[in-house]
């Protein structure tokens, strides 16, 4: 079951579900999203860069976040993703990752971007 996330009832009163592409990107979020300690029950899960936005942005910080998100699809979706490249570009107030990996399944490719921090004006 591809359960929808964030986790709501379609319009049958049933929990809504999702394709397979969509559930995925959705998995990846939730890993850009959680900090490592934050589940209870996996306190190793997530990458932290939702956390990002209160640190001083750097080229430095960019670099040691692509590693982070690398490790954490790698160890939490190897089963159902092939990670191509994982970018992560500083620029003034925005984080900016790109994740493009492979579906194992259907052997699709996908490329999804993620925009952490304030847009610039």
């Amino acid at each position: 079951m591809n359960v929808k996330f964030p986790y709501g009832f379609d319009s049958t009163g049933a929990t809504a579900q999702d394709n397979l592409s969509d559930h995925i990107r959705d998995m990846v979020e939730q890993i850009l999203l959680t900090s490592p300690g934050e589940r209870v029950n996996l306190p190793t899960f997530g990458s932290g860069t939702a956390t990002l936005v209160f640190k001083p942005n750097s080229d430095a910080l960019a670099a040691a976040q692509q590693q982070a998100v690398q490790a954490a699809l790698q160890m939490w979706l190897s089963d159902l993703i092939k990670v191509q490249s994982v970018e992560v570009e500083a620029e003034d107030a925005t984080l900016q990752v790109t994740v493009a990996y492979t579906i194992i399944q259907s052997q699709q490719q996908q490329t999804q971007q993620f925009i952490f921090g304030a847009p610039s004006s």
